[in-house]
């Protein structure tokens, strides 16, 4: 069965290569806007479904995996800074603070039209963050990408001072453990 990764997230990649199944990936096409009062689960289940379903013309025979993620803490949802006077807003917004990572999953089958739908969820408390070691993290990190400006795989474990959840690949973007089980309902099984 071929598989097809939407998205265009170097970490989202190299974390589908940890199942040694081959695949490709393939840029969505998806307008990440937020709605009016989505509410982060609502929005990052429609994102995920609207980057696997954008690819299905394109792959007609595929197993496509869509992905979304935000950062709320709150209640305000989070999502990717883009810039550096941003990212410095957020972790600032973030110090101190328990953040939860919400992850939209979809495995969508382009020639059935079945459509998997999961959200996994991850916490992590932060430090107190003072001015300084934002700086130094966003100008090592750049992680202007990232849904809360966090990468916890590099340098951004070091403003954490404590996580929860079940599935560490979740705080990075893509969430195996339930990927693996999604991929077994279409009898893709890992290993």
């Amino acid at each position: 069965m071929r598989l097809v990764l939407a998205s265009t997230s170097p970490s989202r990649r190299e974390l589908l290569q940890r199942l040694n199944y081959p695949f490709i990936a393939v840029p969505p096409i998806a307008d990440e806007t937020p709605l009016p009062d989505e509410q982060p689960v609502q929005l990052v289940q429609r994102l995920a479904e609207a980057k696997a379903t954008s690819l299905r013309q394109q792959f007609p025979d595929a197993l496509i995996i869509g992905s979304d993620q935000v950062a709320v803490v709150q209640g305000e949802i989070l999502g990717k800074p883009a810039t550096h006077e941003r990212a410095v807003a957020q972790l600032q917004r973030m110090s101190g603070q328990t953040v939860e990572f919400v992850n939209g999953l979809v495995l969508y089958h382009a020639a059935t039209g079945r459509c998997h739908k999961d959200v996994v969820t991850f916490a992590v408390t932060f430090r107190s963050l003072q001015p300084d070691q934002i700086e130094r993290y966003l100008l090592q990190e750049r992680p202007y990408h990232c849904a809360g400006s966090f990468k916890s795989e590099q340098l951004g474990i070091a403003l954490c001072a404590a996580m929860h959840g079940e599935d560490p690949t979740a705080l990075i973007g893509l969430p195996l453990i339930r990927l693996v089980t999604l991929l077994d309902l279409e009898g893709v099984t890992i290993p």
